[in-house]
């Protein structure tokens, strides 16, 4: 007899835990405030930069990532924004990307990494950061998202200027809808984005929670599991784009769950 009441809700409950602890996400205590979900998942949100050895600094912050596993499990990949790369980083002669692994405040230790994929119509890009793994994100599931759903956005609004701390925002999904994300640059769109324009547009997440320049690549996370159900790509900002700092709008757009997954099992 399968059990039922306050037995059957403990069985539920050790059920998810033991199938986030298999995906390399470890709760704190089991708890699933938002508190503990921010501070078990800073670990896997990391600046994302150039790496060169002879500037000062001689890491180059560009935007945020967030650690995620392949099909190995292996937590070396970091998902961030195509628009965080710079010109050329996903070409053999491109500037060396890297990702810093950030301990309290501190500036990090810059850890080299390459893309190893890219979307560039859906704003997306996967890097492979060398050395050791990382604690990576668990993904929700294609569609997860719900328009009033609790959310939260790490990552890091104004770079290295006060070191690099992770900083959260709190909102919600203001409405599932579609459109299509501008190219950075004419130059940008490939065979492969034109005719993917052509298909029309794509599902985006709107949200209430204030973003910022250096946001971009950064996980939104469902409020109350700690999954990511999206990627911050992209800020509505009314007059100038200086004044994003000044006078946000409050409304951001990021790439649903579903389209990373898809670029993650295309390795």
């Amino acid at each position: 007899m399968p059990p039922t009441g306050p037995l059957r809700r403990r069985t539920l409950l050790t059920a998810a835990a033991a199938a986030l602890a298999g995906s390399g996400w470890t709760s704190a205590a089991g708890a699933t405030s938002l508190p503990d979900i921010v501070a078990t998942a800073r670990p896997s949100v990391l600046p994302v930069g150039t790496f060169n050895a002879t500037e000062s600094p001689r890491f180059g912050f560009r935007g945020t990532g967030f650690v995620v596993a392949d099909a190995r499990g292996d937590g070396t990949l970091v998902a961030t924004n195509f628009h965080v790369l710079p010109a050329g980083a996903d070409t053999d002669s491109g500037p060396r990307m890297a990702v810093l692994s950030v301990r309290g405040s501190g500036d990090g230790q810059a850890r080299l990494a390459r893309v190893v994929a890219t979307d560039r119509v859906r704003d997306l890009a996967l890097l492979r950061v060398e050395g050791a793994p990382l604690p990576f994100m668990p993904l929700a599931d294609a569609g997860a998202a719900r328009e009033g759903q609790g959310i939260a956005l790490l990552g890091f609004p104004i770079g290295g200027v006060l070191g690099y701390a992770v900083v959260t925002h709190r909102g919600i999904v203001s409405s599932v809808t579609t459109g299509a994300l501008p190219a950075p640059t004419a130059s940008q769109l490939d065979p492969r984005a034109v005719s993917r324009l052509r298909q029309g547009n794509f599902e985006l997440l709107q949200l209430d929670a204030t973003a910022y320049p250096g946001n971009s690549g950064g996980p939104v996370l469902d409020a109350e599991t700690g999954r990511v159900l999206g990627v911050v790509s992209m800020v509505l900002v009314k007059g100038s784009r200086e004044s994003a700092l000044s006078s946000p709008t409050g409304i951001t757009y990021a790439v649903p769950v579903a389209y990373l997954r898809e670029l993650l099992r295309g390795l």
